[in-house]
């Protein structure tokens, strides 16, 4: 399919533990949806399009290999990828605070923020962007403050679907 052909476009932010398989399984189950998951490691993209995937789950290399080129896409085009999707999904790593308020303890949302920065600077049309990564709660409203900032007079819904996972488990 082209991507005209595809009655919505989802692009996610972050390949790794839930990034990855969340959205291969979007993919499996919608098969008019084009997902394309979008990183700044080029290793990471080039092992997700590889026969040994970054991580493991169980039936995840049968799903992959089932979606993969059809309506599942691993891409480090970023910037192309946004201005394609309809929905944007923030699935990137959240590790702890190593400094300041909450060191150790809290989570670090810097890259959600710098995601919702680079969305907001790439984007020439209104989109729904869903916060789906392990942060605390009202990650969802700093990243609405960042994109309502945007000098184009775009419209971004935001969507809190936070994530609750131990690697591994």
């Amino acid at each position: 399919m082209s991507d005209g052909e595809f009655d919505l476009k989802i692009c996610c932010m972050g390949a790794g533990y839930v990034g990855g398989p969340t959205m291969a399984v979007i993919a499996k189950q919608c098969p008019k949806i084009r997902v394309c998951v979008v990183d700044l490691s080029q290793r990471q993209i080039d092992a997700w399009n590889s026969a040994d995937l970054p991580i493991y789950e169980p039936g995840l290399p049968e799903v992959v290999d089932e979606c993969r080129g059809r309506n599942l896409f691993f891409s480090t085009d970023i910037d192309g990828e946004i201005e394609k999707a309809d929905i944007i999904f923030i699935s990137v790593n959240t590790p702890t605070k190593t400094q300041g308020i909450g060191a150790g303890r809290a989570a670090n949302i810097k890259n959600c923020e710098l995601c919702a920065r680079k969305i907001s600077e790439v984007s020439t049309s209104n989109k729904t962007v869903v916060e789906k990564s392990t942060v605390p709660v009202r990650t969802a409203e700093a990243v609405r403050r960042i994109l309502s900032c945007n000098d184009k007079g775009l419209d971004f819904q935001v969507l809190s679907n936070p994530e609750f996972l131990a690697e591994g488990t």
